[in-house]
C-alpha cells in the first residue's frame, strides 16, 4: 500500500505545495505515436493523475549516500534502486516523505548486480565521461526484460516511484540505430509498466521529447537546463501541474554560492524545484526553495 496518493492527496500530507524561490544557504497533447505501442502494452497515460507529484514539491537527490540523510525536511528522496534497503525506504516513509529509486534504463554498468543477466550484442558504445557505462539496445526484448525485473525490484523495496535515467539515447552515439520512434515507445513503455506497478515515473532529461511525453510521465527531472538554455523545453510539465525537479552542478562546494544566485534569479526555472549539488550527488546541496 503506497504511503501517499499523490497529486491533491499528496498536497494535503505535506507542509505545502507552493514555495518562493529565494536562494537559501542552509545547504500538448497525447501524440498519436503512442497508437504504435505493440499489443502487449497498456496505454496508461497520465494527465494529471494519482501518481503525479505536485509543482514545487521540495527534494533532495542523495545517489552516493547510503542511508540518505534525513537531517532536513524533504517531501521527496531520489535514491539508488540498487543501494537502498528496504529498511531505509520504511524509515523515510515514517518521516513522512516519498522515496524515488533512480536506475538506469538505457544504459549497461558494469558494477550492477544484475549486469551479467544482459547479451554482449545489446551492449554498445561507452557513455562519454562514464567509465564502465555503455548505451544499451532499447528496442532488444532482453533489456526490456531486464528493466521489468528492475521495476519489480522497486515495488519489492516499497519505492513510491522511479528515476530512469538514459532515455535519451538516440540523440547520441550509442552504438544503433536508434530512431526518435524509437526511444518514443521505449519511454512510453517504460511508463506504462511503471503505473502497472503502482509507481509514479519521471522523464528524465530528453526535453525535446516532452510534447509527445507529458501525459504518459508524472513528474521531469533535469540537469543543467540553465546552463544549455533549455528550462523552456519543460514548462509544460508546470503547467500541467507536474513538479520538475531541477538540478545545476558545481565542482565544489566554495562554488555554490554564486551559482545559486544566478540560477535562482533565473525566470526560465520559476516554480522548478531546484537544487545546487556536486557531481558525485552527496548530501550537499543548496536550494532555491
Amino acid at each position: 500500500m503506497k504511503l501517499f496518493i499523490f497529486s491533491i492527496s499528496f498536497c494535503l500530507l505535506v507542509s505545502g505545495c507552493g514555495s518562493s524561490d529565494n536562494p537559501n544557504n542552509n545547504n500538448n497533447n497525447q501524440n498519436n505515436t503512442s497508437n504504435n505501442t505493440n499489443n502487449n502494452t497498456n496505454n496508461t497515460n497520465n494527465t494529471l493523475g494519482e501518481y503525479t507529484i505536485p509543482v514545487n514539491t521540495t527534494w533532495n537527490w542523495q545517489l552516493s549516500v547510503t542511508p540518505p540523510d534525513l537531517s532536513d525536511d524533504f517531501e521527496m528522496y531520489d535514491i539508488d534502486l540498487f543501494e537502498i534497503t528496504p529498511n531505509e525506504i520504511q524509515t523515510i516513509h515514517e518521516a513522512g516523505a516519498l522515496v524515488i529509486c533512480y536506475f538506469s534504463a538505457g544504459s549497461f554498468e558494469e558494477w550492477r548486480e544484475d549486469a551479467n543477466d544482459f547479451t554482449v550484442s545489446d551492449i554498445g558504445n561507452e557513455l562519454d565521461g562514464w567509465d564502465g557505462e555503455n548505451w544499451l539496445n532499447i528496442s532488444s526484448d532482453t533489456v526490456k526484460n531486464i528493466m521489468e525485473n528492475r521495476l519489480d525490484l522497486a515495488v519489492e523495496k516499497g519505492c513510491d516511484g522511479v528515476e530512469p535515467d538514459n532515455i535519451d539515447g538516440y540523440t547520441n552515439d550509442s552504438g544503433f540505430d536508434l530512431s526518435y520512434e524509437d526511444q518514443l515507445l521505449y519511454n512510453i513503455w517504460l511508463a506504462n509498466e511503471a503505473h502497472l506497478r503502482g509507481l509514479s515515473i519521471g522523464l528524465k532529461n530528453d526535453g525535446d521529447q516532452v510534447v509527445d511525453l507529458i501525459n504518459y510521465f508524472d513528474w521531469a527531472l533535469n540537469e543543467e537546463c540553465v546552463y544549455y538554455n533549455e528550462c523552456h523545453l519543460y514548462r509544460a510539465f508546470i503547467e500541467a501541474g507536474k513538479a520538475v525537479f531541477h538540478v545545476e552542478y558545481v565542482d565544489n562546494e566554495t562554488e555554490g554560492n554564486s551559482l545559486a544566485d544566478s540560477v535562482c534569479n533565473d525566470s526560465q526555472r520559476q516554480n522548478f524545484s531546484t537544487l545546487i549539488k556536486k557531481w558525485d550527488l552527496d548530501y550537499w546541496f543548496l536550494t532555491c526553495n
